[in-house]
């Protein structure tokens, strides 16, 4: 099914450029809300959260026009952490959440990303349907003037959704005598997160707390580890917490200064839960799941399914299959136990959960051995460049030199101009060059 907006994650994009500006989240608003009025329920509810952007200040009142146009009423929330608007948009039975984000990427991109009323990321098949009515003319979905929606501000956000949070955990959860780096990458979980860990009674050390709109992920955050490296060695912390923009990925660093990535934090939450007998089914991974962590369950008789890249596949898939448990390696991990999306802090507070008996990060987190792992990302004007004869020729001629040795994978990315080149080996040289004879027909 192709989409003309909505890629792998929502809709992004660069800001004033094609699709992301205000004149197009008018019509976003207006087409989402005419979607969900038409399911004919009797209170039309979307509630809005956003991460620190300064785009934001431009988007989220063309959304909210289209959406109030459509008969909709509207509750904003400010910056909020993507699950945070997710945990409210069920609790407070609305009918749509809409988070404007562009997650990891940089401060001049930006986007949505749709929540349906029981909190989860909507299906193709919705997305279709809404993208059908962007295109449609703006006179057929504009509402009886009487029936307008109305607009107000809840400054409340963040304080419920660490009161869910806080919910999921014994109330003797203690953090006292815990050293702890939080990265919040400017984003959008620059409020909620130290304050929870300080709550818990951790020494905080926060950073990435100072948005201004420009420094989102900005040489901080889950796609700069190195920052909180440096830190953790810095402060002599128990562990280290990168979160991302909209702060749905973590990234962790244990007391040796050792970055640990989603499919560590998996690994070890799945091995973890097995033995408390929480873990439902088995685990959901994506196609760029370390080859060494599909290994490890497969020894600890752990089901283990690879999804799409995305955590709505990932979720889709958990539901399908009655997993609770699932997630990638650039940190989207989600707990089913607790939530229907990616939450970076909630799976660091299951870390610190675990962590809070006096274990050492570094030994808790070494439950498997990663294949070595390299990904290339290339900026291409067209992604069907992957298509052509060339280079199909060449993936098939590198997946026949990897073959029982590792693994090639090659796909376009579903939320930025750029082809993904993943290969996995022991064998760096053989890796080397399978990456090499694919990137020649794409540079």
């Amino acid at each position: 099914m192709k989409k003309k907006y909505f890629g792998t994650d929502g809709i992004r994009g660069t800001v004033n450029i094609g699709n992301i500006n205000g004149e197009k989240f008018f019509k976003f608003g207006l087409a989402a809300g005419t979607y969900f009025k038409n399911l004919k329920k009797k209170k039309q509810v979307a509630i809005i959260a956003k991460d620190t952007r300064l785009s934001g200040y431009t988007l989220e009142p063309a959304l909210v026009s289209g959406l109030a146009s459509a008969g909709m009423h509207i509750f904003t929330l400010g910056p909020l952490p993507t699950n945070g608007l997710a945990m409210l948009t069920k609790k407070m039975k609305a009918n749509l959440g809409i988070m404007i984000t562009a997650s990891h990427n940089p401060f001049h991109d930006n986007g949505l990303k749709l929540f349906g009323p029981d909190g989860m990321k909507l299906s193709d098949k919705i997305e279709k349907k809404i993208e059908n009515l962007i295109d449609t003319k703006t006179i057929k979905q504009l509402s009886n003037p009487k029936l307008l929606g109305r607009v107000k501000r809840l400054e409340d956000g963040n304080d419920n959704y660490i009161k869910i949070l806080k919910n999921n955990f014994p109330d003797n959860f203690s953090l006292k005598g815990m050293r702890i780096v939080i990265d919040c990458a400017n984003g959008a979980g620059y409020k909620s997160a130290p304050r929870i860990l300080s709550d818990l009674g951790a020494k905080v050390f926060a950073f990435g707390v100072e948005p201004n709109g420009l420094n989102i992920n900005h040489k901080c955050g889950s796609t700069f580890p190195q920052f909180l490296k440096k830190n953790v060695r810095k402060f002599k912390a128990d562990l280290g917490i990168a979160l991302d923009g909209d702060a749905d990925r973590v990234i962790m660093c244990d007391e040796k200064s050792q970055i640990v990535d989603g499919d560590q934090i998996i690994a070890m939450i799945a091995k973890r839960w097995k033995r408390k007998k929480i873990l439902k089914g088995g685990v959901i991974g994506t196609l760029m799941s370390n080859y060494g962590l599909e290994k490890f369950f497969s020894n600890e008789k752990i089901n283990f399914k690879r999804s799409k890249v995305g955590d709505r596949y990932v979720k889709e898939m958990m539901k399908k299959n009655n997993f609770n448990l699932g997630g990638e390696q650039s940190g989207h991990i989600i707990l089913g136990k607790f939530a229907t999306t990616g939450d970076g802090l909630l799976v660091a507070l299951e870390t610190l959960f675990a962590l809070r008996k006096g274990e050492l990060a570094s030994k808790m987190f070494k439950v498997y051995r990663p294949v070595p792992q390299k990904l290339l990302n290339i900026n291409v004007r067209n992604k069907k460049i992957i298509e052509s004869p060339k280079c199909k020729k060449a993936i098939k001629l590198a997946n026949e030199l990897i073959k029982n040795n590792g693994r090639l994978l090659v796909r376009p990315s579903g939320t930025e101009p750029k082809v993904r080149i993943m290969c996995e080996s022991f064998n760096l040289s053989l890796m080397k060059k399978c990456i090499n004879i694919v990137k020649k027909t794409i540079n």
